[in-house]
């Protein structure tokens, strides 16, 4: 073999390698390239559960992308306060928000669907409506008008009633309270005598406290708890049946989620996933032993009663033929959701209801 022809060789292929070699690093930083962005919060931090979800997303990310997609969580208030935080993503302020679409309602009716409206989905439901169903589909539909695209990041389970300073027994009781209830729920306990209030969640306590209203609903024990309620409202009523299954959202900017590398378009996705997830699974755990605590220190527990459950049904449904005969995106959602609901909820008699009641009269008799 010619010895000069084969260095010759040699030396070329040598060349070739450190040119891919130098090729190949700026197209991987190409792939990954560095993202940072700041996720707003609806959520003050000592609602740990709630605000939590957005540290899920934020850590989730990260790791699914070597640090590569940074995201940075805000509470409510360091950037803009929390009923500002879809605002703030429409309009480029922050890239992201963790929030709920309801407190949007007075936008557009649309954005309640997003959370929960009244007498809507459980939150096993919700999920299988968003990630099976058409939800995801059909609501980023409507928030794309909106200029954002979003995704569940958490929900909280079936919610509670509210504390009320006095017992709610007849609907002549809802006549005149002044209750801190927001979005399509306010609407419909308007329709039955209550006067809506609009309140942030750090301003209840006090709210409560002077009496500047009578009555309040937030999340349920865990949450309720920490904020101390049952220390100025004595009873505390159940079911939220405005909230069956609340979803909590991460909302994006439309062209920042667009302009994603699929790769991080996926790993934002999963971490969504996530955080709604977990954050049901922390407040199924942490729930009970929360109610616990809020009997022991007084809280009176009190079911509504079945003529004010009727009622305001009837008002809510109203409601719902109200608005759908004046907004396009309303009524194709809700058409949507009401018939996911009437079949999931034929097979839900059958296997969930019929076992969760089964396995509770066991619990009363002391068998569990």
């Amino acid at each position: 073999m010619d010895r000069r022809s084969f260095f010759k060789k040699a030396g070329t292929a040598s060349a070739g390698a450190v040119a891919a070699t130098a090729l190949a690093a700026p197209a991987i930083a190409q792939e990954n390239p560095k993202i940072a962005w700041r996720m707003t919060s609806s959520f003050p931090k000592s609602l740990d559960t709630i605000y939590g979800g957005a540290e899920d997303i934020a850590k989730h990310v990260a790791a699914a992308t070597d640090g590569n997609f940074t995201i940075q969580p805000f509470a409510a208030g360091e950037i803009v306060p929390g009923l500002q935080a879809v605002d703030a993503v429409a309009a480029g302020t922050v890239e992201a928000a963790h929030t709920t679409s309801y407190y949007f309602v007075g936008k557009d009716p649309t954005y309640a669907i997003g959370t929960a409206i009244p007498f809507g989905l459980n939150s096993r439901l919700t999920n299988a409506w968003y990630y099976e169903g058409n939800g995801n589909k059909l609501m980023n539909e409507f928030y794309a008008t909106q200029g954002m695209y979003a995704l569940p990041a958490g929900n909280t389970g079936a919610q509670m009633g509210g504390w009320f300073r006095k017992e709610i027994n007849t609907l002549d009781d809802l006549k005149g309270v002044k209750m801190r209830i927001a979005g399509l729920a306010g609407r419909v306990m308007e329709k039955v005598g209550v006067i809506p209030q609009q309140i942030a969640g750090g301003d209840i306590y006090p709210a409560l406290e002077k009496g500047t209203i009578d009555a309040a609903e937030f999340v349920g024990p865990y949450d309720d708890l920490k904020l101390g309620f049952h220390k100025v409202a004595k009873y505390y009523y159940y079911p939220g049946w405005w909230e069956g299954g609340p979803t909590v959202h991460g909302f994006f900017n439309l062209e920042k989620w667009s302009s994603l590398p699929k790769h991080y378009q996926a790993a934002l996705t999963d971490a969504c996933a996530f955080a709604n997830t977990n954050m049901l699974a922390k407040y199924d755990t942490k729930n009970p032993t929360a109610l616990k605590q809020l009997v022991a220190e007084g809280a009176t527990l009190r079911p509504f009663s079945q003529e004010i459950m009727e009622a305001c049904f009837q008002a809510a449904t109203g409601i719902y033929s109200e608005i759908s005969g004046t907004n396009q995106y309303f009524k194709k959602i809700y058409d949507d959701q009401t018939a996911f609901k009437r079949d999931a909820y034929l097979w839900m008699q059958l296997s969930e209801y019929t076992f969760d009641t089964f396995m509770m009269i066991q619990q009363r008799a002391g068998k569990l």
